[in-house]
């Protein structure tokens, strides 16, 4: 599934005119984006958390030298599904 499928959904079910499916699906998204771009942890009852994780630097190893590297600091962006959403794809 991609964006636009996304779109096609909201316009079909909810029953908005396109643009308005596009405009409403682009703010959602755009929402997300910036309240993790701020630090904020994004959640969604129901459905899951975004989560914002630091790493600290570290020594990795090249498998195939052997040559070790340093691994920079980074923030690395974490999905934790929500019970419910676990139960719902396990069903069978």
């Amino acid at each position: 599934m991609v964006k636009d499928d996304i779109i096609n959904l909201v316009h079909k079910r909810v029953g908005f005119a396109r643009n308005e499916a596009t405009h409403a699906v682009e703010v959602l998204f755009d929402t997300i984006k910036m309240r993790l771009m701020s630090g904020e942890d994004v959640n969604i009852v129901g459905f899951g958390k975004f989560c914002l994780r630091d790493k600290k630097e570290r020594i990795g190893r090249n498998p195939k030298t052997g040559q070790e590297f340093t691994i920079s600091a980074r923030r690395v962006l974490t999905f934790k599904p929500s019970k419910y959403l676990k139960e719902m794809v396990n069903q069978k």
